[in-house]
Order: structure tokens, then C-alpha cells, then sequence
């Protein structure tokens, strides 16, 4: 079984977001299920989230009710599954077919088309027997359904949170989200499960080493990569002007972790085993900021679809994961999951007409309004067109 991070004194002071009390902390002890939520907790909660993903964002659960053991099995099953013969992987690759379920290698995705994204994912979109690898990880179907009520379970209590926030009825967004993760395909919620490789030097080369690292449970893939070979001196914008990305492995600037990108659902709750080089940037700045990492804690984010519901009151968060300056954070790699939180495919996604999100319109405006509402488009249609752009190199 995995072990929890404990103190390391050989981990370097990082400032974060996090570290420095940036990043509001929101705590859902006792606020009921999804049946019977306890109204006045929700109610504080929902103050709370307002606030959070109006001006950061970005917010930080504690208490929310997933127990960090399922967590760490999920990640060991996924480490087992990366040590498998890329001929076994293969079998469960995501296909180019709209359909995001499925495993997903290392260089498969670019989130901001410029650099090689260098990690192993797991898209879990249907929990039915021949999608999932039961065979060589068993136990695993099991492990994933469980896993994922749970998550289905805290989104349908933020989802009814959310829509107290705005002043409309609490079950507003709740009936947009029905058929999250029901193997019906009506639906493109996804339980990611990631694994960020250690990246260490080695004879002027930078490579995904295999074997174990001084990080215990922190396994590496058998399908090893030279890291070198994967960066074309064509993909380095020398005219960058963004000075963090010269922050991190300069000679390394061909290739990251994750790219920058928006989330594209409602919102996405992230899990993470330790700090790895997430980074975001803030509404209103410019600049990338580490997130920071509490152990226990489910960091949530809003999405495209979202800001789009509320006119931008709760603007997408930019975010990313780069390969860290050092060398700590670099050498241990990472696991985390992320639970992207999608409305059902048949939604119109159109500014919601709420008095808390109303601004006031000119003669101008209004004209404007009473065209687009001739123009209606789904909450499927835009993710498919989101997924064309990430998977289309």
C-alpha cells in the first residue's frame, strides 16, 4: 500500500501560492450528501466558492470525504500499468474517434502545441469491462467505480454550491450534470489518473530513468525516453517573452509536462501526491505562479464551460505543469487526478440570466444578446472541438 509523504528536510522552501495564503481554503466537514445536503453548510460553502472562483479561480478543499488510501491505490495501479509491454498499453490506447476514454502516452497530447508533454495518463469515461484493464491489473474495475462515486458524489454538492452561489434554484446545475460517468455516453465527465515521470541527468543526457528512485513508491515506466531525442531545436521560441519559462531546465525548454491550457468542463477537482510544478496564472495577472501542495486537500479550478454559464464572473484558470528548476521536485515525479467535471452533451451553454451575473448592458449589448441567442451550441460540441485541437499534432 502507499505511504503518504511524510517531512523531508531536504526538500527546498518553494514559494506557492499556497505557502504564501494566497489560495482561499474552503472545509466541507458536515455538509450532507447529495440527497440531503445540510442547507446551512452549503450555504457558507456556496459564500465561499463565490468569492474563490471570482477573484482566484482556484480553491482549496480539506474534509471533503475521499480518503487518501483510494487515492494512493489508484496510483499504484497505475504505476503497475506503465510497467506493462507497451503491446498490452497499446491495447487500451485512447483512440482519434471522440471518444476520450483511454490510456494516453507520453508525447500523445500538446496542450499549447508548442513543446513535447512528457507524462502518462489514464482517461476513465465508461467503467464497463473490456474499457478497463482488468486482465493485468485486477481489481482495478473495482477500485475505479468506487473511486469515482465518490468523486461524482463531492461534484454533485459543489454543483448544488455553486448554483446557490449565483442565486438560482439549487438543483439548477445538479439536472445539467445527470449523467456524469454513466457508460451511456451522454456525458464527458473523466476520472484522469496522471503519472509525471522523475527526470534526472545523466552524462549530459536528461532521461526518464527506469527503476526505483530514492522516492519510494515513485516508480518509472519501462518504455524509457530520451529526452533529447523528443526536443526539436524548431519547437524553442527564442522570441519568448515569458521569463518563467526561462525559470525552468533552460536546455529542457523543448519539452514540459503539461502544457498551458484552460480546463474545458464546468470545473475539475484535483488530487496531487506532492509538488511537482503546477503552476497557474492568476484572473487578472500575467504571470505563473507555483500552486503549492497541501497533503489531503483536493484543489478545485473552474473551467471553459463554466465561465461561459456565468459571462466570465468565474474565469477559466491558465494552467500548466513544468519540469521543475529543482532538483528535488524534478527527480521524485508526481502523481495526480483529476476529475473534470462535465455538464451532460446535450446542454446549451449560453451566459446565465441571474441578477448576481447581470451587468448592465448598453442598447448596443442587448442588440448583440438577441442574436447569439439565435445561435445555440452544446456543451458536446464545444468539447469535441477542444479535443481536435489537442490531439490533432
Amino acid at each position: 500500500m502507499l505511504k503518504s509523504k511524510s517531512f523531508d528536510e531536504n526538500k527546498p522552501n518553494m514559494t506557492t501560492l499556497l505557502s504564501t495564503q494566497q489560495l482561499p481554503i474552503i472545509d466541507l466537514a458536515h455538509m450532507g450528501t447529495e440527497e440531503i445536503p445540510v442547507k446551512s453548510v452549503v450555504n457558507r460553502v456556496a459564500n465561499q466558492l463565490h468569492k474563490a472562483m471570482s477573484e482566484r479561480g482556484l480553491a482549496v478543499l480539506v474534509n471533503h470525504g475521499i480518503p487518501e488510501e483510494k487515492l494512493n491505490t489508484a496510483w499504484k495501479y497505475l504505476d503497475t500499468f506503465c510497467e506493462l509491454p507497451a503491446d498490452i498499453k497499446d491495447v487500451y490506447l485512447r483512440k482519434r474517434d471522440g471518444v476520450n476514454h483511454g490510456y494516453v502516452k507520453p508525447g500523445q497530447e500538446k496542450f499549447d502545441g508548442k513543446k513535447k508533454e512528457l507524462r502518462h495518463a489514464f482517461n476513465i469515461c465508461m467503467l464497463s469491462g473490456a474499457s478497463l484493464p482488468e486482465d493485468p491489473l485486477p481489481g482495478f474495475r473495482d477500485h475505479i467505480a468506487d473511486l469515482t462515486k465518490d468523486f461524482r458524489n463531492l461534484s454533485s454538492l459543489l454543483l448544488q454550491a455553486l448554483a446557490v452561489a449565483l442565486e438560482l434554484p439549487m438543483n439548477y446545475f445538479l439536472d445539467k450534470h445527470a449523467h456524469m460517468l454513466s457508460g451511456m455516453n451522454e456525458n464527458e465527465t473523466t476520472l484522469r489518473l496522471l503519472y509525471y515521470p522523475p527526470v534526472v541527468e545523466d552524462d549530459n543526457k536528461c532521461e526518464l530513468v527506469k527503476g526505483n528512485v530514492s522516492y519510494r513508491y515513485q516508480k518509472c515506466a519501462s518504455d524509457q525516453l530520451n529526452l533529447e531525442s523528443l526536443t526539436d531545436k524548431n519547437d524553442v521560441d527564442e522570441g519568448d517573452n515569458d521569463k518563467d519559462d526561462a525559470s525552468g531546465l533552460e536546455k529542457h525548454r523543448g519539452f514540459t509536462r503539461c502544457g498551458a491550457h484552460c480546463d474545458y468542463g464546468t470545473f475539475t477537482l484535483l488530487a496531487q501526491d506532492s509538488e511537482g510544478g503546477l503552476e497557474c496564472k492568476l484572473p487578472q495577472t500575467e504571470r505563473w505562479q507555483r500552486v503549492g501542495h497541501l497533503p489531503g486537500s483536493i484543489l478545485i479550478n473552474t473551467g471553459e464551460l463554466l465561465s461561459m454559464w456565468t459571462n466570465n464572473k468565474y474565469p477559466a484558470l491558465p494552467h500548466r505543469v513544468v519540469v521543475p528548476d529543482d532538483v528535488y521536485c524534478r527527480t521524485k515525479g508526481r502523481h495526480s487526478m483529476a476529475f473534470f467535471c462535465h455538464p451532460d452533451n446535450s446542454t446549451i451553454i449560453a451566459p446565465i440570466e441571474s441578477k448576481i451575473l447581470q451587468p448592465i448592458d448598453s442598447e448596443e449589448d442587448l442588440q448583440k444578446k438577441k442574436k447569439k441567442k439565435n445561435i445555440l451550441i452544446t456543451a458536446y460540441e464545444i468539447v469535441q472541438n477542444k479535443f481536435k485541437q489537442t490531439y490533432s499534432a
